[in-house]
């Protein structure tokens, strides 16, 4: 389930972004698809959850203020996370609170209770 690949299309991706061969290498580094729309100003990503999350992370950690619409356009991916994904974020958060999983996922309150107790569960 956590393979699942998420396609992603991004509207005017090189117009968006400064540096963007420094973005696409980035992006291409953690092993996406990034290929463009047939001649048009879109491109597509291709990614898993692990990649996404992984892209969002080095974009945040850059200083690249040109980078920030596509880790908002990212994070929005997280709301289509099933059960299994969302315990996976769970696991790799160093404090995990009710709060903070709903705000690195987007979830409900409730999906995030439920991750949690299932945490709890396993200590």
């Amino acid at each position: 389930m956590l393979n699942k690949v998420n396609i992603i299309t991004l509207p005017s991706f090189l117009r968006k972004s400064m540096k963007a061969y420094a973005l696409k290498t980035l992006i291409r580094q953690q092993g996406c698809d990034l290929q463009r729309i047939g001649r048009s100003r879109n491109w597509q990503l291709k990614a898993n959850f692990e990649q996404i999350h992984a892209i969002i992370n080095h974009i945040e950690q850059s200083n690249e203020p040109s980078w920030a619409w596509l880790a908002i356009k990212l994070n929005k991916e997280y709301r289509h996370l099933s059960h299994v994904e969302l315990f996976s974020l769970a696991t790799k958060l160093e404090e995990v609170t009710v709060n903070s999983l709903m705000a690195k996922s987007d979830c409900t309150i409730a999906q995030a209770r439920r991750v949690i107790d299932e945490l709890e569960g396993l200590d």
